[in-house]
């Protein structure tokens, strides 16, 4: 079987923007085919269910979100949603009502874009977030993610200020607030994943190297913090930061990029979402920002930012455990990755 897998980049070096490969299940490697759509930046994607790509966007000195209708011969562009200011490091597409959520870092924004019939954006409610945290990385708000609950909230998820936010959203995509977690500080929430049956969720601590277990109260919209876990060892003392965090679709393999340990971690998930420390695996190269199962989940892809490599593993479906399968695909600058599911 041929999978196609999409790549988001930097374009501060070499890179020129969205590039696509293909996985073959068969064969068991991984190839890139080359740039999709020349564009700034495009350090994360998202896709819809009519084959819309919703990319990060930048534009001289103005950033926001660009859309693009993906067919056989490659990406269309159909508009671009930007202001002043950085880019955002977090885009995801609301299908229910047809929205696309944006999460921007520097500024401490989640936005909130209609999709028209075809595929325009259109900025519809943004909100602007306060506050800071001890570390030095955690001065001002830095909103890291906005993403959907499974019962279809909003989660904004504050890395400067150890906040998870939970918004209700209207039909026209205005947010009202629901719920606010506290984090301990210094734990610098990043992203976050539900188990399947919507009760709990794993959120990745990019400051603190850890993962926190949540309980999820759809009733209330509330989240409760439960335990912690390492994502790195203990007597690792050099810098790191979780990255990104997936969760195999029966809920009971977790996997954490570490930027600077350089690895994924995998961890067994209990009922009650305690985790369990199974496999640190190198990703082969340096600084591993994000990565994706594919459809089957039997292989894992992981891209390297600064070595500029990609990194194909096979999954054991029964332990959840990675084996090595490639590890020097180029992929410039790569930063996102995003199976077409």
């Amino acid at each position: 079987m041929q999978e196609k897998i999409l790549f988001g980049t930097y374009t501060k070096k070499t890179s020129q923007g969205i590039y696509q490969g293909t996985l073959d299940t068969t064969a068991k490697t991984l190839t890139n085919d080359g740039l999709l759509a020349q564009t700034a930046n495009p350090t994360y994607l998202a896709l819809s269910a009519k084959n819309r790509l919703y990319s990060v966007a930048k534009d001289a000195d103005q950033g926001g979100v660009a859309a693009w209708q993906l067919t056989d011969q490659g990406a269309t562009p159909l508009n671009t949603v930007v202001a002043p200011g950085t880019p955002p490091a977090y885009v995801a597409v609301d299908e229910a009502r047809q929205l696309v959520y944006s999460a921007n870092y520097h500024q401490g924004t989640a936005s909130v874009m209609s999709i028209a019939e075809n595929g325009d954006l259109t900025l519809v409610d943004q909100l602007t977030h306060t506050g800071n945290g001890p570390r030095p990385e955690q001065d001002s708000s830095h909103i890291h993610y906005t993403d959907l609950t499974p019962d279809n909230r909003l989660v904004a998820i504050d890395l400067g200020s150890d906040k998870v936010y939970v918004y209700n959203v209207s039909a026209a995509g205005k947010l009202t607030a629901q719920s606010v977690l506290t984090l301990t500080p210094g734990f610098g929430p990043r992203h976050l994943v539900f188990t399947p049956d919507g009760t709990h969720a794993l959120l990745a601590g990019e400051l603190s190297s850890q993962v926190a277990s949540l309980a999820y109260d759809a009733t209330t919209g509330r989240l409760t913090q439960l335990g912690t876990v390492k994502t790195i060892p203990e007597d690792y003392t050099d810098h790191n930061g979780a990255a990104a965090i997936r969760l195999s679709n029966d809920g009971h393999y977790l996997y954490v990029s570490n930027r600077g340990y350089n690895s994924l971690a995998v961890f067994a998930v209990a009922a009650d979402a305690s985790l369990t420390l199974i496999q640190e695996i190198s990703t082969e190269g340096d600084f591993p920002r994000d990565f994706d199962l594919d459809a089957t989940e039997a292989f894992v892809v992981v891209v390297n930012q600064n070595t500029d490599n990609a990194t194909l593993y096979e999954r054991d479906l029964h332990t959840g455990k990675l084996s090595l399968l490639q590890k020097d695909l180029t992929v410039p600058e790569g930063v996102c990755v995003l199976f077409a599911k």
